[in-house]
């Protein structure tokens, strides 16, 4: 039995926006999001790709028929609002059910559906089955390193303004050659490293500034994205710096939830 563990909304945010060439959605064995609330709640309203549970006649979670349970990377469950591991409720309940099939740890998503559709609304929504087509042409969100605060992510994700006005951002770090111009209006500050994306690119030069940049940005209760031209490297060289010289992290804490690393 792999037992069950907490999930904070901001480890579900960078699971479901994880991505290769497509959505990592799209993969198999990848997620199972259980929704462990009524069907009246869930058909009004569910976090993306979620699917309704299921129960027997002795109240049991059923395991999905097309889940192959025992090799999924994530399956991550929730209710209205369970916010510990011991509420008794269906979170607990089902989660406890699958972990008896699972390989890895089931988590219980702490604050439910009321929490993290709270958190980030636009990741709620009333669709129930996707297609393959549709889970690819889903479009991540950048990664969030420090919730509700800071983010990191591409260029591309940069010129969504979708995508900046569903994270509020108002402060960004261009870590690349291409233009600041399109960033340029009255709500957005954008500080503009210029650096080729090449591995004898020297960045320390920069620390100094990006770290003040960000400090003061944060401390103002601004929300930051840091980006570079595919969003690898150079970003995550300043966002490490950042978090290494403002809040004293040392490299092994460096994980960013969701099981990405710098």
């Amino acid at each position: 039995m792999a037992g069950t563990v907490p999930c904070e909304p901001s480890e579900l945010y960078n699971v479901l926006n994880q991505y290769q060439r497509h959505s990592r959605l799209t993969e198999p064995n990848f997620l199972c999001l259980i929704d462990a609330r009524a069907e009246g709640p869930y058909y009004c309203s569910h976090i993306i790709t979620a699917r309704n549970a299921k129960w027997d006649s002795k109240g049991k979670c059923v395991i999905p028929t097309d889940v192959e349970v025992e090799s999924m990377r994530y399956i991550i469950v929730y209710d209205s609002n369970t916010s510990s591991l011991h509420d008794p409720g269906q979170a607990v309940d089902c989660a406890d059910s699958l972990a008896n099939a699972s390989r890895h740890p089931v988590q219980i998503l702490i604050g439910g559906y009321e929490r993290f559709s709270a958190i980030y609304p636009f990741l709620r929504t009333q669709k129930i089955i996707y297609t393959i087509r549709e889970l690819e042409s889903l479009e991540p969100y950048p990664v969030e390193i420090l919730p509700g605060q800071l983010y990191m992510g591409d260029f591309r994700q940069a010129s969504n303004r979708q995508i900046l006005k569903d994270l509020k951002l108002t402060a960004l770090i261009n870590v690349s050659e291409e233009s600041s111009v399109m960033f340029e209006n009255g709500k957005l500050t954008v500080l503009h490293i210029r650096v080729a994306d090449s591995v004898d690119a020297d960045l320390s030069n920069s620390f100094e500034q990006v770290c003040n940049f960000l400090a003061s940005h944060l401390n103002a209760k601004s929300v930051a994205y840091i980006f570079s031209t595919h969003g690898v490297s150079r970003c995550s060289v300043l966002a490490m710096a950042f978090l290494m010289h403002h809040l004293k992290y040392t490299l092994k804490w460096l994980k960013i939830p969701g099981d990405l690393q710098f």
